[in-house]
């Protein structure tokens, strides 16, 4: 029997999972019904289309509602309702989320924040469940977590706790650069690691000048034969590269955590280990679960 319900709600895709009294996964529910196609009416029938079958099949005066606990982009200002950020350094937990009234009574729906900071400015939505999930089952974890993405957020906690974050716009620019500048002409798909180690390492040995090794790949390509897969293994080592330059004082001398998707933790992990930095690999899906399950805790024990 369905006891809650946790939802990610991203920009792209809303993912949900039915749980029981136990924590135990029922049952799990995907759709492409994200914040990027929803205005805030549409949020409520979204969820809805996705969970009616974990719902009391019938409605009357003694209907107790299913909790909801609800992550990511719902929370944002133009999504289902902002959920503000909570300040580091801070616990990232369910403290502040925020109750949202629904049209159907068998919903008790709660967004839980993002977190946010002041000097220098900075926010996440989302994130901070993965990283909630990871310092629940790592409660001593002290060092620097990177969750690469489209826009990569590098995280210090300690004592269970975030103390600062930064991000960085490395996998924007990638889409950018190679799907609407002139290096579309240039870069495609496939792997060249050797290509992708030597970019990493000239953007760290001189960061400042990584924007003068973008154009030379579209003038080696019209001059020589540089592949689709080196221009675009050099093009990701140098972007990457170029990250970790900006945030070296964060992750250097420090373990870190990497939590993302295979591919783009494969990169990192790769960049990484290369300047003799020691990384452990989370998958991003469960650590979102798990964090959702610390939220529903502790929502519980303030309700208590």
């Amino acid at each position: 029997m369905t006891a809650w319900i946790a939802c990610d709600w991203g920009t792209s895709n809303l993912r949900l999972w039915a749980l029981d009294a136990d924590g135990r996964v029922l049952a799990e529910r995907t759709s492409d019904k994200g914040m990027g196609r929803l205005a805030p009416d549409g949020y409520e029938p979204a969820l809805l289309d996705l969970a009616t079958q974990f719902l009391p099949a019938d409605v009357c005066p003694f209907t107790v509602p299913v909790p909801v606990i609800v992550c990511g982009m719902a929370g944002a200002r133009q999504g289902w309702r902002e959920a503000p950020y909570l300040p580091v350094p801070c616990v990232p937990s369910g403290a502040g989320a925020v109750r949202v009234a629904t049209r159907d009574p068998r919903l008790e729906v709660h967004i839980l924040p993002g977190l946010s900071q002041t000097d220098p400015a900075d926010v996440m939505r989302g994130e901070e469940t993965q990283i909630a999930g990871l310092l629940h089952g790592d409660p001593g974890f002290d060092g620097v977590l990177c969750l690469p993405g489209t826009h990569s957020k590098w995280v210090r906690a300690a004592g269970g706790r975030v103390l600062h974050f930064g991000t960085v716009m490395t996998g924007e620019l990638f889409a950018l650069l190679s799907e609407h500048s002139v290096l579309r002409h240039t870069v495609g798909g496939g792997e060249d690691p050797a290509a992708f180690d030597a970019a990493v390492t000239a953007a760290l040995a001189d960061p400042a000048g990584w924007m003068t090794r973008l154009f030379p790949l579209r003038a080696e390509a019209l001059l020589g034969d540089l592949s689709p897969a080196t221009a675009g293994a050099r093009l990701s080592g140098g972007l990457i590269g170029a990250e970790l330059a900006a945030m070296r004082a964060t992750w250097q001398g420090q373990q870190v955590a990497l939590i993302g998707a295979d591919r783009l933790s494969d990169l990192y992990a790769r960049a990484l280990t290369g300047q003799g930095v020691p990384v452990t690999r989370h998958d991003a899906r469960a650590l979102t679960l798990a964090g959702l399950k610390a939220a529903h805790a502790a929502l519980g024990k303030v309700a208590a």
